[in-house]
């Protein structure tokens, strides 16, 4: 895999973070014009042809979240929203061969190297001018201060249930047992990829969405990359997410119902045009 896009220097942008967050009646409810309150990379770029432009998003979440019966895989959607108003978007747009088909998915953050132009703060830009995250927003973390000495609010997720940094409580029950970093149980599948000529081949080596398998009880997450326990606005206790410091990065699943209001349909915000891999160069980071 070639042209990886680390962007070392960062960039103020020129418009200014708006962003409202009210609860009214059975609802959060978010809007913003989804410009980051912290510096990024360049875009457009190497590895990402797109300027940042501002939005105009309108979510919402249910106030009091409720597990569901089952968990939901995310599909071609924002998974939540960081509370500066910046969508949390895993996914990319980007697959192997460029063939939907093929089931295999490139990543954007593959073992801590950042691809498609992904900045520092884990973040590109779509071809619609949006900002988003790929993975922990570092920045926002610092300004938050999520220095790993407490738990640190940092979004909602489209279920309403809250999303955390990287560090949550030693025992989830117990919020003076101190605080660490909370591992996902996400683990690299064994062996080389199946699959022939409709395949990339080679090892799992976490380059696709397909290389990892949930392991349940290796980190502290369940499968949603989440877990219950008291945090310092819910001190009774809640289910919470956790964005993590590696795969899924993001919570591909979700605890609870997702609101309509984070959907994708022709022509909605974030439609994902077809892209080159990873370090393909010219119209990459269709995500």
């Amino acid at each position: 895999m070639t042209g990886i896009a680390l962007y070392v220097v960062l960039l103020q942008t020129s418009t200014k973070n708006e962003v409202k967050i009210e609860v009214k009646g059975e609802y959060r409810f978010i809007t913003s014009n989804g410009m980051p309150d912290h510096k990024t990379g360049q875009f457009p770029g190497n590895g990402n042809p797109n300027a940042i432009s501002p939005q105009k998003y309108n979510f919402r979440v249910p106030a009091n979240p409720v597990v569901a019966e089952k968990t939901t895989v995310l599909q071609m959607q924002d998974f939540g929203v960081a509370v500066n108003g910046v969508p949390f978007d895993p996914g990319t747009a980007e697959w192997w061969n460029n063939d939907r088909s093929s089931g295999w998915h490139w990543e954007g953050v593959i073992n801590g190297v950042k691809y498609l132009g992904i900045d520092l703060n884990n973040a590109h830009v779509q071809p619609t001018g949006a900002y988003h995250y790929h993975a922990i927003p570092i920045d926002l973390m610092k300004r938050l201060g999520g220095d790993g000495t407490n738990m640190v609010l940092i979004g909602w997720a489209a279920d309403g249930f809250p999303m955390y940094g990287t560090f949550g409580y030693t025992d989830p029950r117990n919020p003076k047992s101190g605080v660490k970093t909370l591992k996902s149980s996400y683990r690299l599948k064994p062996g080389t990829r199946q699959g022939g000529s409709n395949g990339p081949g080679g090892v799992h080596d976490g380059s696709f969405e397909q290389d990892w398998n949930y392991v349940k009880g290796s980190g502290d997450l369940d499968e949603c990359n989440g877990r219950f326990g008291v945090t310092p606005e819910f001190p009774k206790g809640t289910y919470y997410y956790v964005v993590s410091d590696a795969y899924p990065w993001i919570p591909r699943q979700y605890r609870g119902t997702m609101d309509n209001s984070f959907r994708r349909g022709p022509g909605a915000r974030g439609g994902r045009p077809g892209g080159p891999p990873p370090g393909g160069g010219s119209g990459g980071g269709g995500n």
